[in-house]
């Protein structure tokens, strides 16, 4: 069943359908022929009200200046002035404010070819998607850069692919837009002010189900980029890290984002069946490497149970999250005091395995043990699912409410 789609906007009425906003810092040279342009192209080519808002965080050149000027100049420009530097900030201070119906966001450098902007907007204006990106990495996108901002930009997305599981294909290309009624849900979940923000903001978007619509963009890079690259990577990878320890926890309310979208439908047999057979395959290869790793120091038993132990915390933790939906800090004491009641049995199962495998060989081979608990493991996972499903995780309607006058 697709995801229900958000209504049309009211383009007759709403007071200016587009807000672009232009997050800057020191950027008085770049900053008038750039929205001059973008004006231009808005008033010549873009079918909808707009309005464009220079976000300026804290610039210590003439930049707030200029802004004002570009005000006065051209119909529908707006100034606003923070304190604080960071993107981040600026977009989620710019959005918060606005009242448009779709809120974007360019780059100065306008490194996208404006002509893509009508494509970005426009799955949100008629009601199908949620969050449009432009997309340096999709099919039939153009793009001119060095091979270093290339790789890393390919490696960046590789990773989020790996760690946070992301399906969109680009995180940081400086075009996008979200409708303001999806912006007011995701803003306050969304901790990063600087250029992590970006990514943020479109992993929740995924976790909470919403649609995200890509368009591929033609963009040139700007050699005089004010990006700092360690800085930058460092970062996103605390970015990243924090990310992964919030969903792993269920310290984001993502079910109450989902049913206020209306995405928050259970997974049925099969979904739950393949989330959870992917993070077993993942749990039993980290088992078996703890194992491979702890048995010399510690012995096979000891760094059985080690290995199962360490994976069974884990693996109750993705379970809960990524297989039954279930977020929030609520039972979760208890969801990992059953987890280990189950390890228990899973324990028993592998350490009985290699109990029965050493008093019939007397010295058998690494290959061999890793074998066995193989077998073992696999018939662990079978009876994990059933009681995670059946037991822990399982719904129970609630009773009715007597009725008071009963």
């Amino acid at each position: 069943m697709s995801a229900p789609a958000l209504a049309p906007v009211d383009v007759a009425h709403a007071a200016a359908v587009l807000d672009v906003v232009v997050p800057v810092y020191n950027e008085e040279v770049d900053l008038g022929p750039s929205v001059r342009r973008l004006h231009a192209y808005l008033t010549g080519a873009f079918p909808y009200t707009f309005r464009i808002t220079i976000a300026d965080n804290a610039s210590t050149d003439g930049t707030l200046a200029v802004a004002h000027a570009l005000a006065a100049e051209l119909s529908g420009v707006a100034v606003l002035d923070l304190e604080r530097k960071g993107r981040g900030g600026a977009l989620r201070a710019a959005w918060s404010a606005s009242e448009s119906a779709v809120l974007a966001y360019v780059d100065v450098d306008l490194s996208t070819d404006l002509a893509a902007l009508l494509p970005l907007v426009a799955p949100l204006i008629s009601g199908h998607s949620d969050v449009a990106i432009g997309s340096r990495l999709r099919r039939g996108a153009r793009v001119v850069r060095g091979p270093r901002r290339e790789v890393l930009s390919r490696g960046y997305n590789l990773l989020l692919r790996g760690t946070l599981a992301a399906r969109f294909s680009d995180a940081q290309c400086g075009f996008k837009a979200v409708r303001r009624d999806v912006a007011r849900e995701l803003l306050p979940l969304v901790e990063d002010t600087g250029w992590f923000f970006d990514t943020e903001l479109l992993v929740l978007a995924q976790w909470a189900r919403l649609r995200i619509h890509e368009v591929p963009v033609d963009w040139v890079d700007d050699p005089d980029t004010r990006v700092e690259i360690v800085p930058t990577v460092l970062a996103d990878l605390r970015g990243i890290a924090r990310l992964a320890r919030g969903f792993v926890t269920g310290a984001l309310p993502l079910r109450d984002l989902r049913a206020a979208s209306g995405r928050s439908a259970p997974a049925g047999l099969a979904a739950q069946l393949a989330r959870f057979a992917a993070i077993g395959v993942v749990s039993t290869l980290a088992h078996l490497l703890l194992f491979a790793l702890l048995a010399a120091p510690l012995g096979t038993q000891p760094a059985n149970l080690v290995a199962l132990l360490v994976t069974a915390v884990a693996n109750t933790a993705a379970n809960r999250r990524l297989t039954f939906g279930v977020s929030g800090r609520r039972d979760l004491l208890r969801h990992q005091a059953q987890g280990l009641a189950v390890f228990a049995l899973g324990l028993a199962l592998t350490s009985g395995s290699l109990a029965a495998l050493h008093a019939v060989a007397a010295a058998p081979s690494r290959a061999v043990e890793l074998t066995v608990l193989v077998v073992a493991n696999a018939v662990a996972t079978l009876l994990r699912f059933v009681l995670l499903r059946t037991w822990m995780f399982h719904r129970r309607p609630r009773a009715p409410v007597a009725d008071a006058e009963a």
